[in-house]
């Protein structure tokens, strides 16, 4: 680690990065789609794909060559522990590695292979099956493998609850929400896999699940836990207690609820989980595989599947508007300044992706989100294709940036019904969360359902900081006091080493470089001790490379910002983050732009495995695909044109 960066031993040549710039600038521009977006792939770990496995073995709808190329897949990333990991290089997680097994051995991988011997060991020698998450016991009891009392009472009554009540659905978060629809149904109905090869795993028990009288056993946050314990123990009694006729009415309303949400071919929520439960819960209804709902709900899964040559893997979601208004960025810095190149071709790429973000944008639909604020116009965007019912704060924050910049009068429009739902959608702490405002009663937390600890969408750093930096780049004098709550919220959220918590990029980096991107944008000092400590901060985790790094492992007591080799999406965060507080001139802001140069490929892209944004804290992991690539390009990007700058200043947002 670096508390200091010698000046370079040779200064960086213009022609070196305009042609770095030109190269990775061309491989983007060639994976425009025709009607003007990019997307990437976005990887989670072995979960989602071992569970599209089960889910065909569910409902006898085996795909066995797609099968076999999941198969590679899941074999291919088995960690050297024997298990499965949740992102590139993690250690061994016990229901990562249960669902893998689990379906290679529904693929047909013999029980005595050498990979599944050493997985089954390891999974053995960490407790077994039995120490699985909820979500993973759940699959279990699909199949039999496990008690339906394994799993926390979660009666399909409970879609019933009004708001006032802790306990419903509408304090959680959209994902839960989506989630928990059609699994309570699902429960409700008992569901049960056709099965047809008859697969089990009782192998993976060390006690057989019928013997095994505690299933709940932390562990546990708080107090709150034993207590909800406790109260799991009496409500699953009192179910059969449940007048039928309230079962029958809210299994009812939970059925129109789903259909409410269906939202074509990209699914429930637009995220695996929830797409995969109503898939199941029509199925346990009796509705035939032909009936409309559930082809366009079986649709909407498949279309999440990443299919190769000699391998397959199912995502856990896509991102479109995120990686088009992402890669627009990249692509507006390349084109501004008076070393751009290709300036008038890239323009017209832009006016493409600003067109089909355009006709995206939610405008008449009030989704769950207005039940906080009713009369707040919609106006944002989602993060994947369609998903009209839960548009997604931080991308419409980004998309309002990318459309303002381009400076077209016809955007006006657009851009303030997005001001106006992003304003809308603050939440009382002057944060901002994903989906939902004030999404923090932080109880739910303690449930036994949420052993993942991520049932809420509370405000977070790196969206307010977008947020910020949206309305900031506007420039309404009226959005001063919506702005200064904001920026209270921001200064309060500084840790005392100087960095900034990333909720959805890895980690401290990432949230540093928001935050600072939103202090520049609304002008404070450089000199601003918040400002300061951050900027030391990055100074001091940089890497004796030049470059920056850090992994997965800072969620899970990791130290911040620290990795075993620099990354090129992480470096360029940092990059972003120091020049956005004035240090371009900086020789270690030189000495990453080298980094990023050299080890930049002969075809213009970076290289990058390990994982880069997170789901959920400890629970579920992503890599965005597109980040190595539009990321760097930002970087080398915006510094050139702040080497030819008279200000030295960032002069947007973003």
């Amino acid at each position: 680690m670096l508390n200091h960066v010698d000046s370079l031993e040779k200064p960086i040549k213009d022609e070196a990065l305009d042609r770095a710039i030109l190269q990775a600038q061309n491989i983007l521009a060639n994976r425009q789609n025709e009607d003007g977006h990019w997307v990437f792939e976005l990887e989670a770990d072995a979960t989602i794909p071992a569970e599209y496995v089960l889910l065909e073995h569910f409902l006898d709808r085996i795909d066995t060559e797609l099968q076999e190329k999941i198969g590679v897949y899941l074999r291919r990333i088995q960690g050297d522990h024997g298990g499965w990991p949740l992102y590139y290089g993690g250690k061994f997680d016990i229901s990562a590695s249960v669902k893998a097994y689990f379906a290679l051995k529904a693929i047909g991988d013999d029980v005595d292979a050498p990979h599944m011997i050493r997985a089954r060991t390891a999974i053995l020698a960490h407790g077994g099956a039995e120490t699985a998450n909820v979500f993973t016991r759940t699959q279990l009891a699909l199949f039999g493998e496990v008690p339906w009392y394994a799993t926390p009472a979660m009666p399909v009554e409970l879609m019933l609850m009004p708001k006032w009540a802790l306990f419903s659905v509408w304090n959680m978060s959209y994902w839960s929400r989506a989630v928990i629809a059609p699994l309570v149904l699902l429960v409700s109905l008992k569901g049960r896999a056709v099965n047809r090869y008859n697969i089990h795993v009782q192998e993976l028990f060390i006690t057989p699940p019928d013997q095994i009288k505690e299933w709940i056993k932390g562990p546990f946050r708080s107090q709150w836990g034993y207590l909800f314990k406790y109260l799991d123990k009496v409500v699953r009694p009192m179910e059969k207690l449940f007048p039928s006729f309230l079962r029958k009415h809210a299994q009812k309303k939970t059925v129109e609820f789903i259909e409410k949400r269906l939202n074509g071919e990209d699914g429930l929520g637009a995220i695996y989980p929830a797409m995969a439960n109503s898939v199941m819960a029509f199925r346990c209804m009796g509705m035939r595989d032909d009936d409309p709902r559930a082809v366009i709900a079986w649709k909407s899964v498949k279309k999440l599947m990443v299919v190769k040559d000699d391998e397959a893997y199912c995502q856990p979601c896509v991102s479109p508007i995120w990686d088009t208004a992402l890669t627009g960025h990249a692509m507006m810095e390349t084109a501004s300044g008076i070393r751009a190149e290709d300036r008038e071709k890239t323009m017209d790429k832009l006016a493409k992706a600003s067109k089909w973000l355009k006709e995206r944008q939610i405008l008449d639909v009030k989704g769950d989100w207005a039940i906080n604020c009713p009369d707040v116009a919609p106006g944002g965007w989602a993060f994947q294709y369609n998903n009209d019912y839960y548009p997604d704060v931080d991308d419409t924050a980004v998309v309002g940036m990318l459309l303002h910049r381009e400076g077209k009068p016809e955007h006006q429009e657009s851009i303030e019904r997005a001001r106006h739902w992003i304003i809308g959608m603050q939440s009382s702490n002057g944060g901002w969360g994903a989906f939902d405002i004030d999404n923090d009663k932080m109880l739910l937390n303690h449930i036994p359902f949420s052993d993942h600890g991520a049932l809420l969408d509370p405000p977070t750093v790196d969206v307010a900081a977008r947020c910020i930096s949206f309305l900031a780049q506007l420039g309404h004098p009226e959005d001063k006091a919506v702005i200064d709550r904001g920026m209270n919220f921001l200064r309060a959220e500084q840790e005392s080493f100087g960095a900034w918590f990333g909720r959805w990029g890895t980690n401290y980096i990432y949230g540093t470089w928001s935050a600072l991107c939103a202090f520049n944008a609304v002008g404070i000092s450089n000199q601003d001790p918040a400002v300061k400590k951050a900027v030391d901060w990055l100074l001091c985790v940089q890497r004796p490379d030049g470059g920056w790094g850090e992994g997965e492992e800072s969620y899970e007591g990791g130290t911040p910002g620290q990795y075993h080799t620099s990354l090129p999406s992480q470096t360029a965060w940092a990059l972003l983050g120091l020049m956005a507080a004035g240090q371009h001139n900086h020789p270690a802001v030189q000495k990453g732009i080298q980094w990023l140069m050299e080890n930049q490929e002969e075809d213009g892209q970076w290289d990058e495995k390990p994982y880069n944004a997170i789901g959920f804290p400890r629970v579920f992991y992503l890599r965005y695909h597109g980040y190595r690539q539009f990321f760097p390009l930002f970087a080398l990007s915006r510094f050139r044109n702040l080497q030819s700058s008279n200000t030295g200043k960032v002069e947007v947002g973003f």
